[in-house]
């Protein structure tokens, strides 16, 4: 643990998973540098949790300065099935500026990405679950297109699902972040402005 602290620095958050009692290694793994402890079976809430306060922790001992996307005018391509879970979101995007252009499942949502210009979209919304075509899928068409803001357009699922499982099947598809339904403002605001470039 020394090691990697050493290797790593203090920027990254190093915490223990362990399925046994921390009281027998708690002063030497903490002496050793490691942040926090968790406890197994693991819960995909629980660790970005634990991972949020351990790296708030330490932007309180050195504050960082880091880039922030200004929403204001960014162009979001939100694809989502449920109309009164569209309406919503186009709400809370709006809150902040931004544009939205809608599309009722995974297949339209491709074909609007496909016709728009290149960079015209700063980021997708995609809803994990949606007929015709869905939101993996989707993101495996969008990230197959022939050119370069195809590879590079933050893709941030959304699904009432926040397990494990969940959350790795949405990045092997190809997914830049996973957010958990009911989506909150704040949380979905930091997260387009951390990925949007």
């Amino acid at each position: 643990m020394v090691t990697i602290r050493g290797f790593a620095g203090d920027d990254f958050a190093i915490i223990i998973l362990t399925a046994y009692s921390r009281d027998d290694i708690i002063e030497e793994a903490l002496d050793a540098g490691v942040d926090s402890f968790m406890s197994k079976p693991l819960f995909a809430t629980g660790v970005l949790d634990e991972f949020k306060t351990a790296l708030q922790k330490k932007r309180v001992e050195e504050p960082v300065e880091k880039h922030r996307a200004d929403l204001s005018g960014k162009h979001i391509l939100l694809a989502e099935d449920i109309v009164i879970n569209a309406e919503i979101m186009k709400q809370i995007l709006s809150m902040r500026e931004m544009a939205i252009d809608h599309a009722e499942n995974g297949q339209l949502a491709v074909e609007l990405f496909e016709k728009s210009g290149e960079g015209y979209y700063d980021a997708v919304l995609m809803d994990v679950r949606m007929p015709v075509m869905d939101g993996l899928a989707a993101t495996a068409a969008i990230r197959a297109l022939d050119r370069e803001d195809a590879k590079t357009v933050p893709i941030i699922a959304m699904t009432a699902n926040a397990f494990d499982e969940d959350v790795q099947h949405s990045l092997q598809a190809g997914m830049n972040a996973h957010l958990a339904k009911p989506v909150e403002p704040e949380h979905l605001y930091e997260t387009l402005e951390a990925l949007i470039q």
